[in-house]
């Protein structure tokens, strides 16, 4: 079976769908059932994970253009008509919608719908229209939780039946010697005003007040719409020496920070998942969520939560997360029974019978 996928997002600083996508490529590639196919990867431009050497079952098709909507509808869509596929993956919302295969599109999340204020106009407008097209010519819409299922119905009028919610893979945390918890706080994750840095740095000032080793590492790329001057919260608040903020780092750079961070803080109002809080957990810190029904879905008993706008809430919170060692003990102790169910090989079995069964149904 030949198997097209929309691998732009692997290229570059790979955030969200680039890191779904490569977890279910790097389980693919040791999975004999998986190399009994073919998998075409479509990019515009070269690949540079380990797996994407050319060796099977990947096959690299570098497709001229910007990566955009119009290479994502025109130049892929071509390329991809010529390679006699039998079914095509869409990991990042939308798909090519003239492609005369089968097709499985990977919803995350309906923000632009649920909250359409959340985006410039022509943005939302363009995002809530290809993945409202995608999803009605897909064979099948795969998501990431349940919570996700029922906003695809409520936002998007996608049928439940043609739903399959498949919880991503997070990846084992390297073994490391047992350590006293850093007095450090992290955030991981692209910086959208759903999810309050704001009210995290201001949370954190009055912790620094209180203690003075503590520190705040934020790492995420500002795509805040109205724009959040973060710079000036620090300022005003006189932190930027125990802040650090940086856009994008590596794997390898994000997994040191997760090793000398005590505590981890998401405080976003909206996810379809959210994933940084299950690394953080597979790290051996617990992190700190506000109180959401997708929060509880993820992350269960394994995590503390407080009220969105509550500062002095989240200071306490984040205070406990760090110096109370009967609640870190807690946490972490619910933490596998979390983890289960975000099993990689597992994810990448259940998506390919999803594109084996779609396959199938063309024949």
């Amino acid at each position: 079976m030949r198997i097209g996928v929309d691998a732009r997002e692997l290229g570059g600083r790979s955030t969200g769908v680039g890191r779904y996508l490569s977890s279910l490529l790097a389980a693919w590639a040791g999975d004999p059932r998986a190399r009994a196919h073919e998998f075409l990867l479509y990019s515009p431009e070269p690949l540079p994970a380990p797996w994407a050497s050319g060796a099977q079952p990947f096959t690299i098709r570098v497709v001229a253009g910007d990566g955009g909507t119009l290479w994502e509808q025109m130049h892929l869509r071509r390329a991809a008509a010529r390679d006699g596929l039998d079914v095509f993956f869409a990991p990042g919302y939308s798909a090519p919608l003239a492609l005369a295969v089968p097709r499985v599109v990977a919803i995350h999340d309906v923000s632009f719908a649920a909250h359409p204020e959340w985006f410039r106009a022509r943005e939302g407008l363009r995002r809530r229209w290809l993945a409202r097209q995608s999803a009605a010519g897909a064979c099948a819409v795969i998501t990431i939780s349940e919570f996700s299922r029922r906003e695809l119905v409520e936002h998007l009028g996608v049928a439940d039946a043609r739903i399959r919610v498949i919880p991503p893979g997070v990846a084992p945390a390297a073994p490391s010697p047992a350590r006293e918890p850093g007095e450090r706080v992290l955030y991981v994750g692209s910086i959208f005003n759903r999810r309050h840095i704001p009210d995290l740095i201001r949370a954190f000032a009055a912790l620094a007040r209180r203690h003075d080793r503590v520190a705040l590492d934020l790492v995420g790329e500002n795509r805040t719409h109205p724009h959040e001057d973060l710079a000036h919260v620090m300022q005003s608040e006189r932190i930027e020496h125990r802040v650090r903020w940086r856009s994008y780092v590596s794997d390898e750079e994000i997994q040191e920070l997760y090793a000398s961070a005590g505590a981890f803080a998401f405080l976003s109002e909206y996810e379809g998942l959210g994933l940084t809080p299950l690394e953080a957990l597979a790290a051996g810190v617990p992190p700190l969520l506000l109180e959401t029904p997708i929060a509880r879905e993820s992350c269960q008993d394994a995590a503390l939560y407080v009220t969105a706008g509550d500062i002095s809430g989240i200071t306490g919170a984040l205070e406990r997360l760090l110096f109370d060692q009967a609640l870190r003990s807690r946490l972490l102790a619910a933490a596998p029974g979390v983890l289960a169910r975000y099993d990689r090989a597992r994810a990448a079995a259940d998506t390919l019978s999803v594109l084996e069964t779609c396959a199938g149904r063309d024949r």
